[in-house]
Formats: C-alpha cells, sequence, structure tokens
C-alpha cells in the first residue's frame, strides 16, 4: 500500500488490459456495423452478416445463425460458419415458433436463454438440424422490434462449454443490432413499395391520358380499341387481349380487337360464335361486373373458353363494356399461365372497360354523323359532346357519394354512433377532395393540350386581388390567420385573363392559408416590376425544405411541409405557374423552412407580351428547337422542360426547322420525322451537310421506329414516340444540352 492507494498486481493489470480489448472489440463491432448499414441500408443480408460475423468473433463460437419470423417459420436470413448443406436443409424444412428449438424458445418467452447440451435436453426436438451441424450448447436471444418478436440470433458451440456472462451481455447487443437492422429494412422497403405503387399509379394515368388522347384525335374505332387493350394487357401483367364487340340484333360477340394473338386463335375467333347466354363472355356482359378464371382447365368450357385453352391460354377476366346500361362489349384479357386477379387489376380493367364505352360510343354516333354530313365543324360539335359526355360519367358517382354522404351524416335516415359519423366524414371530405381533383385535373389537361384560350380583357387589379382574398377570409378566420394587402396605389387596369388571374391568386392564397399556424400572418403585395405586374403572397408558415422546391411545382406533389387542416389535390400550383406562363409570365418562390413561403408572379401589364420568336417558351438557359407539326408534341416537351433552365423554340415545317436552327444555333433540336413539306431525314441530311448545323446534337422523336437508320444518318439520339419525361431528359443530358447543374428559383 503506497499513498493511501494499493500496488496493482501482474493478474489485475492483465484483467484490465482484456476488459480494455474487449470494450474497444464491441466498439469496433458495432462500428462495422453502423458502417454496413450507412453503406446500403436495403441490403438485409449484407449487414446481418455483419452482425453475425462480430457476434462469431467476440463470443467465441463456431457458429451463428439470424433468423426472421414470418408468421410461425424462421427464415435463415444470414449465417457465419455454417455449410451450404445446412442453409439447404434449413430452407427445405424450416424452424417453427415452439419449444423444440432455442430459436422457437426464445420467441416464446421474449428472452435470452441457453442449453448448455442439446443432447441432454429432452424437450429439443430438431436433431436433424443438430446432426448435420453437430452444435452441443446453444445460446439464443429474440429480435424484438416495437413490442414484437420479428427474429432470433443464435450462437453454438461444438463441444460443451457454456456460455459465460458477458457473453450473455454481448448477445444481448447483437440482438439490438439486428433488430435495428430488420427496422431500418422495414423502414426502406416500406418506402420503395410506397415509391413503386406511386410509379405504377403515375404510369397508369398516364396510359389512361394517352387513352384519352386517342380518344379524342381520332375517331376510327379499331385504333382507339387497339391503344385500350394493349394498354390494358400492359398493365393487367397479361400476356394477351380482347375486345368483343355486342350486335344486339344477333344476340352474339365478336372479336373486333385483338393484341397479340396466334394466327390460329385469331381465324377461331373470327369464326366462333360467342353467345349472350352461355358463354363466360355473355355471362360478364348480362351480370355488369368482371368475371375472372383462374385456371380455364378445372372449369366447364364455353366454345370461346375451349377456343382459348386450345391455343395454351389457362387464366382469363371478362369486363363488361357497358354505356348506360347497354351491353356494347366485353374486354377480355389471358394469361399463358394459371392464377388469379388481384382486386387492383378487376378495378383497373373496369376504367379501362369504361374508356372502350366512350371510345364505341363516340366512333359510332361519329359514323352516323359523316353519312348525314361531311362538314367539319359537325364533327368538331359532336366530339365536344364526346368529351362533355366523359365528364359526366366521373362526375356522376362523385355526385352520389357526396350527396348520400351528406344525407346521412345528417342524420336523415336514424342516429349515428360516433365511428359511423367518423367514417361518413372521411368519405365526404374524399369524395369532395375528388372532386377538386377532377376540376384541377381538367384545366390542366386543356393547358397542356393546348386547349385553354385566354380572354383578355381589361380589369382593376385591386377589386380582383380583393375578391380573392374575400373567398379565403372565412377559412383564415377560423384559425385567426391575419391577411393584408399592400397595393401600389398608381396600379390600376391591366389587360389580361380577368378569370384565370383570379384562379392563380386563389390557388396561392389557399396554400398560404392552408400551411400557415393558428395566428399567423398571410400579406399579399402588388405592383409595378419594369413594364409588368409583380404579385407576391408571403406567409409566416412552415416553409419548404429546399431539396422539395423544384418537385412542388410538379403535378400531385405538395412538398414535405408537414400535416395540412384540409387535404390539398397536389395540382393548384403545377396549374397556376402553367396559366401564368401562358399569360406570358413567369412564377417564383422564395422560401426558408421555420420562417416561411413567398409565392409571387410577374404577368404583362398590356396583353401577351411575344418573344423574339414565336413559340418560345420562358427561359434564360440553353435553347433546344423542337421541329413537330403536332403542336400537342411542342407543348408537351416544353411541359417536360419546364423548371430546368431551357428555352424551347418550336418549328411547324421542315423547312422553318432547318432555318431556325441554323439562325439559333440551339444547344440540341429534337426532331419529328414526319412533317409536312420537307420531312425529318431531309432536315437531317441538310443539318449534317452544313458545316454551321453539323456539330448540333440532334435528338429525332417519332412514331417510326427506325432507330438504326436514324444513327446512321447522322442523329446523336433516336427515341420512339410516346416519349416519357426522364427518357427525354436523359438523352438532353447525355448530349450535354442540359445545364449540369440547376440554380435559381425561377418556376
Amino acid at each position: 500500500m503506497t499513498g493511501g492507494g494499493f500496488e496493482p498486481t501482474a493478474e489485475g493489470h492483465g484483467r484490465l488490459l482484456r476488459d480494455h480489448d474487449e470494450v474497444v472489440a464491441q466498439l469496433v463491432a458495432a462500428d462495422a456495423v453502423l458502417v454496413a448499414l450507412g453503406r446500403s441500408s436495403s441490403n438485409a443480408d449484407g449487414v446481418l452478416r455483419s452482425v453475425a460475423q462480430s457476434a462469431q468473433k467476440l463470443c467465441q463460437c463456431q457458429g451463428v445463425q439470424i433468423y426472421l419470423l414470418h408468421g410461425d417459420e424462421f427464415e435463415l436470413a444470414a449465417t457465419v460458419g455454417l455449410s451450404p448443406e445446412f442453409q439447404q436443409y434449413v430452407a427445405a424444412h424450416p424452424l417453427r415458433r415452439d419449444r423444440e428449438t432455442m430459436a422457437g424458445r426464445v420467441a416464446l418467452d421474449r428472452k435470452i436463454q441457453q442449453v448448455i447440451d442439446v443432447l441432454s435436453d429432452p424437450g429439443y426436438g430438431r436433431r436433424d438440424v443438430q446432426r448435420i451441424a453437430g452444435y452441443r450448447t446453444l445460446i439464443a436471444a429474440p429480435l424484438i422490434l416495437d413490442d414484437e418478436v420479428v427474429g432470433a440470433i443464435s450462437l453454438w458451440r461444438t463441444r460443451v462449454e457454456p456460455f459465460d456472462e458477458r457473453t450473455t451481455v454481448m448477445l444481448q447487443t447483437f440482438a439490438t443490432q439486428a433488430a435495428a437492422v430488420v427496422r431500418n429494412v422495414h423502414l426502406v422497403r416500406a418506402l420503395e413499395a410506397r415509391q413503386r405503387e406511386l410509379a405504377r399509379r403515375v404510369e397508369q394515368l398516364q396510359a389512361l391520358n394517352e387513352v384519352g388522347e386517342t380518344v379524342s384525335s381520332t375517331l376510327v374505332l379499331d385504333e382507339v380499341l387497339f391503344k385500350i387493350i394493349s394498354n390494358a394487357v400492359r398493365f393487367a401483367e397479361c400476356d394477351g387481349g380482347s375486345i368483343m364487340e355486342y350486335v344486339e340484333a344477333e344476340r352474339r360477340f365478336f372479336a373486333r380487337t385483338t393484341y397479340p394473338s396466334s394466327p390460329e386463335l385469331l381465324s377461331g375467333l373470327r369464326k366462333v360464335d360467342i353467345e349472350l347466354e352461355g358463354t363466360l363472355v355473355g355471362r360478364a356482359a348480362r351480370e355488369g361486373h368482371p368475371i375472372a378464371i383462374a385456371d380455364i382447365g378445372l372449369v366447364d368450357r364455353d366454345v370461346h373458353l375451349q377456343l382459348l385453352y386450345a391455343d395454351g391460354w389457362r387464366s382469363v377476366l371478362a369486363v363488361p363494356v357497358l354505356r348506360d346500361g347497354q351491353i356494347m362489349g366485353v374486354m377480355v384479357v389471358r394469361r399463358k399461365s394459371p392464377g388469379g386477379f388481384p382486386v387492383e387489376v378487376l378495378d383497373f380493367m373496369e376504367t379501362f372497360a369504361s374508356q372502350s364505352a366512350l371510345a364505341v360510343f363516340n366512333a359510332r354516333l361519329f359514323q352516323e354523323l359523316e353519312r348525314k354530313s361531311a362538314e367539319l365543324h359537325v364533327a368538331s360539335q359532336h366530339k365536344s359532346e364526346f368529351l362533355a359526355s366523359m365528364s359526366h360519367e366521373l362526375r356522376t358517382p362523385l355526385n352520389a357519394v357526396i350527396g348520400f354522404s351528406e344525407v346521412l351524416l345528417e342524420r336523415m335516415f336514424g342516429d349515428l354512433n360516433e365511428r359511423q359519423e367518423e367514417y361518413l366524414q372521411d368519405i365526404l371530405n374524399s369524395g369532395k377532395h375528388l372532386l377538386e381533383l377532377l376540376n384541377e385535373i381538367l384545366d390542366l389537361s386543356k393547358v397542356e393540350a393546348g386547349r385553354m384560350e385566354l380572354e383578355p380583357s381589361e380589369f382593376a387589379v385591386r377589386t380582383v386581388i380583393e375578391h380573392a382574398i374575400a373567398l379565403v377570409r372565412e377559412r383564415a378566420a377560423l384559425h385567426d390567420i391575419t391577411i393584408t394587402l399592400d397595393i401600389d396605389p398608381t396600379l390600376d387596369l391591366i389587360e389580361s385573363d380577368e378569370l384565370r388571374f383570379k384562379q392563380v391568386m386563389v390557388n396561392l392564397l389557399s396554400n398560404a392559408v392552408k400551411f400557415t399556424p393558428d395566428g399567423g400572418r398571410v400579406v399579399v403585395v402588388a405592383g409595378y416590376s419594369g413594364q409588368r405586374l409583380s404579385v407576391t403572397v408571403a406567409d409566416n408558415g412552415i416553409g419548404i425544405p429546399p431539396e422539395d422546391q423544384d418537385r412542388i411545382f410538379d403535378s400531385f406533389q405538395q412538398g414535405r411541409r408537414g400535416a395540412s387542416r384540409e387535404e390539398g389535390t397536389g395540382l393548384g400550383l403545377t396549374l397556376s405557374r402553367r396559366i401564368v406562363t401562358l399569360m406570358g409570365g413567369v412564377m417564383t418562390l422564395q422560401t426558408e423552412v421555420g420562417v416561411g413561403s413567398t409565392f409571387g408572379f410577374t404577368v404583362p401589364i398590356r396583353g401577351l407580351e411575344a418573344d423574339a420568336d414565336a413559340g418560345v417558351s420562358a427561359g434564360a438557359g440553353p435553347m433546344v428547337v423542337v421541329v413537330d407539326d403536332d403542336r400537342t408534341s411542342f407543348d408537351l416537351v416544353s411541359a417536360y422542360l419546364d423548371g430546368h433552365g431551357v428555352r424551347v423554340v418550336g418549328a411547324r415545317t421542315g423547312q422553318e426547322g432547318l432555318e431556325t436552327i441554323r439562325r439559333l444555333q440551339p444547344a440540341a433540336a429534337v426532331l419529328d420525322l414526319r412533317l409536312p413539306g420537307m420531312d425529318g431525314w431531309q432536315v437531317l441530311e441538310g443539318l449534317r451537310s452544313d458545316p454551321v448545323t453539323q456539330s448540333i446534337p440532334v435528338i429525332i422523336a417519332s412514331i417510326l421506329d427506325e432507330r438504326s437508320r436514324g444513327l446512321a444518318a447522322g442523329a446523336s439520339e433516336y427515341l420512339v414516340k410516346p416519349v416519357g419525361r426522364e427518357e427525354l431528359l436523359d438523352a438532353l443530358r447525355r448530349v450535354r444540352a442540359l445545364p449540369d447543374v440547376e440554380d435559381g428559383r425561377r418556376f
């Protein structure tokens, strides 16, 4: 003893060093797991294997198994020290949540347990597994996530050698790490599943829009039906399909459109009589709902099913095509393999069947009109009738949902309990949300298709802004939100579209009130900005994160701005920006998280200011010339490039395109091949033979699939219509027409 202390012995010093080394090893192991998790958060196998390797090293055992629990069976997720034979055997003969295994026991008892010698344990029932691995001493711990057992980690030694208390503590740490990995993987996989679902929904909407555009652009029935059935087959993940048209006078169906079909099946479909009575197709039409057969070989087959079965088809779905209760036909999709059809497929197919009914109705109507009159305005008039009819088909069920929900909430048929009232209120709110979404989608589709026409007139800016504020003031007052207006007293009349101007103001004000906390404020400022009118709507709400400031102007996006007091469509800002652009203006955004947001826009004071070149979209970045005689295609490319700092210039003919490219020297040109007069091939030849334009990248975008010829002729990229947004952007990036860094906040 010296100085009131003690002299450490060599044995004590050695023990301290061992403890120190063990702590360091544990920290290193934990760090390895975190590093693995950081590198690949969705790769459960790799991260769990890292946990197993650390456990084997620190716990001085010969083998480690990590199991994930699915129902009452364990899946072997990661192993160390086990042979492929063991892994294959356990995969074929999985462990269960029972007392015959250590994994099952700890899952039931929710605590760490050890068996010193499994051969001496009468309750251990999986001797088959023990014989393959050769273990004797076992210790296991449950993986617990949110108070639920999601798996187990098991360590073993090939000789009878109990695990000490230190190992038990470390095993608990590894169990916690494995559970954290499972949590992270669950979150990542849930997010990925949600992203895939959203992508699938967007793709379905695009397909519906594509079919709608086809219906609107052509009255050739076979073209419309082929587009519908090809998309239906693709999204139902089937191998083929047909649209059967109903002949009421003969009470039978015939195959109007098939995709794809063997020559034998096509010939058979044209010859066979598919009657309304006694067939699957007829039954679906009579009963008015989809009918699926998971295995054609297991049912009594009518003439149509027998024909399909003989051609190798094994499952089928028949969806009636009805209009106002009248049978117009049946849509049939089929697979080469047996299997059922999910509910979402049934719903989606009914939507396509509805499109088919409208298409058949419209085509028949047009054919009748064509026989009576060849005047163009008659066709246009009935085309508008079709569009109105399509809108009616969507609004009618919504009207019933909203109306009956309101009636029930008013307790006209009896009292409601709390849960019933809550559910009915959800139904009513969802119905109103869908109606609002429908209205905004229709407006947005008009803008994107170039069908929205402005109606300029002179109006007082103050009057319109004050009216817009009045529309949202009641909602603001409910949450004690103050709205103030600061307008330049010299600002009087402007010439623009008053209705669309007010629509933009109401959208911006509604958003500001929605995302401003109780007791907040919204400030509207209007004044001159050079020769233009500038309007801003500022709030002291929650703001928008930097990563969301671009995509918030995309359709169906609201940005991560927290839970709003009422559900929004995610289309208001998209529509507002498109309207402002149509008016010759620009929309801007300034925002800071926790401080607030300021949305603004500028528009010409006197009419629409023309650009130096007709058909030039706003922007100050690189220029892209689009040579296409279809105005819709030009508008679509402009919409795709909107927000990417690119100016888009249009040319309707080949000669105009050639001259425009020579004069403007753009960063790239997007060229259609089917052009009036000089076609796209001649334009491409002219560009490549001219030293002034031969270095300008040309991206062909055409319905003609002649990629090899196009690239050989000098095209930089070749895209086949319909062209998706990301497909076009990727092509422009490859030819270096898009800027590497998109800065600023001009939208």
